[in-house]
């Protein structure tokens, strides 16, 4: 399962893709977390549902200093390239 989140609020400069790229890992969940132009962060995940249930979980609380206003999730259904790990950018 492919899934991709958009995680709006203060999530820039406060460790989120770092606690994201921690949590994922623990969870072998490959993929990316990547900051955007408007200050959000996109997850890119590939793991099983029950994984990503127990990712969306973390993504909503975020780390100490982060404060997460939404997360949108959308299904990506297209096949994706092999992703072997799960990278910050």
């Amino acid at each position: 399962m492919t899934v991709r989140y958009l995680v709006s609020g203060r999530v820039q400069g406060v460790g989120f893709r770092w606690f994201v790229a921690r949590h994922a890992r623990q969870l072998g969940i490959c993929g990316y977390a990547r900051n955007l132009a408007d200050g959000g962060v996109e997850v890119l995940a590939v793991g099983p549902e029950s994984a990503q249930a127990s990712l969306e979980v973390l993504l909503r609380r975020g780390p100490a200093h982060a404060d997460v206003s939404s997360v949108d999730k959308s299904e990506i259904l297209d096949e994706m390239p092999d992703i072997i790990s799960f990278d910050i950018m």
